[in-house]
């Protein structure tokens, strides 16, 4: 994982909640964690990591603080700590 994935997960974390995050560095962050997104119908996407799987409601441009959260609580489910595992 590279410097900018390691800035984007930390972002991902960040308090207050950041609402300017790319969806494309999102994806990028997730395949260096070794997850897969898959996009399905109906504008969703589908995020593969550590063996867990969830749905998310696909963007095209930055995430919002609600999709922020939200995949923040997927994270911290399968064990996703940035700054235990990914110091900057």
């Amino acid at each position: 994982m590279n410097h900018k994935h390691r800035a984007t997960l930390h972002s991902l974390f960040a308090h207050p909640i950041s609402s300017n995050i790319n969806d494309k560095m999102v994806h990028a962050v997730i395949e260096g964690l070794g997850g897969e997104i898959t996009q399905s119908s109906h504008g969703h996407a589908v995020i593969k990591l550590n063996g867990q799987t969830h749905g998310f409601h696909a963007t095209h441009t930055t995430l919002s603080k609600d999709q922020v959260v939200e995949l923040r609580k997927f994270l911290e489910a399968v064990g996703v700590d940035p700054v235990r595992d990914y110091p900057l």
